[in-house]
């Protein structure tokens, strides 16, 4: 039988972690190993060896399934080897872009890690008091595969309070700027590690800014436009580009990216993308490629039902201002919202609208961000191209 640092679980958490989930919840832990965060070894209630585990005694997921190997050995060679088959996955993104994810947490095997890569720097987030453990093995990890000039924490993620943990922001290796310029399928922009949101930059939507780009024509315009990053894409092809937000720090960093990149076809304008779009409407503006990449309108299980609403409005009015063969991008990163849902809420605008609309394409995250299907937490980004018929 396990000694008393083993964790023991429940047949329900066997079974979840059998099955290809590596979380087990405080509620299917049978037996707490009396032990601190870290890594601990993970038994059924037979006795028989699961694998090895993160343990984080304060935290709902109480258990993160590491390696299924009972023979597995948790050292800073472990992490290496699962940090360098991360990036190896990550080898043709990199052709095309200087700032990618290089590890997603549980779709690259690495439970609440998250590395993203902006230039020669890396960001990182450990998000468990388990993970927080086994840091220095990581770190070292980092630099023996990528060798950066510097390795920044951004531990400033509220989960983190969760787990019992510091919120902080902090290098761990080297130096990182407060700006990193990055080039994203030919596309310069400013990148915040210090301050941005996420790790500095949203990466996450990379492939469809890039998708966009090349379908861009005549006036476009880029709802929640944050520092620019689709209008930037759209400004190579279209004749025009609004790029909408309502917040004029993120508009001025966005006019930077322009001047970066010598895009004088865009116009920022400060507004409310609701109060704009409605405007819009009345005034009857039309463009030939509208996108809507807003926040997550849910943050919570219980706002699902407020946060479809909100989608189904934003969408009705883009849909709207489509020219004739206009295409809208449309797109979710709200977790708590099913890919089902998105299509459904997208089915009732577009019935809404009055207008005959055709789904061309339905689209999620970037390749760098794996979503595996035994994980639906990997994947949270629902997004759809859309194309006015009439």
């Amino acid at each position: 039988m396990p000694d008393t640092a083993a964790a023991v679980v429940s047949p329900r958490g066997a079974h979840r972690l059998v099955r290809g989930h590596p979380w087990v919840f405080r509620s299917d832990v049978d037996g707490r190993p009396d032990a601190a965060a870290g890594v601990v070894p993970i038994y059924d209630g037979h006795g028989r060896p699961l694998g090895w585990g993160l343990w984080s005694p304060r935290s709902e997921i109480a258990l993160r399934l590491l390696d299924s190997a009972p023979g597995a050995r948790i050292d800073g060679a472990w992490w290496m080897t699962r940090i360098a088959t991360a990036l190896a996955r990550r080898e043709a993104v990199s052709r095309d872009s200087s700032a990618y994810r290089v590890v997603h947490g549980e779709a690259d095997g690495c439970p609440s890690l998250v590395c993203d890569r902006y230039d020669r720097w890396l960001v990182v987030q450990l998000m468990s008091a388990g993970l927080e453990a086994c840091r220095s093995d990581i770190v070292a990890a980092l630099q023996d595969a990528m060798q950066p000039l510097g390795i920044l924490a951004r531990h400033d993620a509220a989960v983190r309070r969760k787990e019992g943990l510091d919120e902080t922001v902090e290098v761990l290796a080297g130096d990182v700027p407060t700006e990193i310029e990055i080039v994203e399928h030919g596309v310069r922009y400013l990148a915040a590690p210090w301050s941005g949101q996420k790790t500095g930059a949203f990466l996450d939507q990379r492939e469809n800014r890039a998708l966009m780009g090349e379908l861009a024509r005549g006036r476009a315009l880029d709802c929640f436009s944050y520092h620019g990053s689709f209008a930037l894409h759209l400004a190579r092809r279209a004749a025009h580009v609004t790029a909408l937000d309502s917040s004029a720090a993120a508009l001025a960093r966005a006019a930077d990216n322009a001047t970066l990149n010598g895009a004088t076809n865009i116009t920022f304008v400060e507004d409310d993308a609701f109060t704009y779009l409605k405007s819009a409407e009345r005034s009857r503006a039309r463009f030939d490629i509208v996108v809507l990449d807003p926040p997550a309108f849910a943050k919570t299980r219980a706002s699902v039902g407020a946060a479809l609403r909100g989608y189904q409005e934003i969408n009705l009015r883009g849909m709207r201002l489509l020219e004739p063969g206009g295409l809208l991008y449309t797109a979710s990163c709200s977790h708590h919202v099913s890919r089902a849902a998105f299509l459904d809420m997208l089915a009732t605008a577009a019935g809404d609208s009055g207008r005959r609309l055709a789904l061309r394409r339905v689209l999620g995250q970037a390749s760098d961000h794996p979503e595996v299907l035994s994980i639906p937490e990997t994947g949270y980004i629902k997004g759809a191209l859309v194309e006015a018929l009439d």
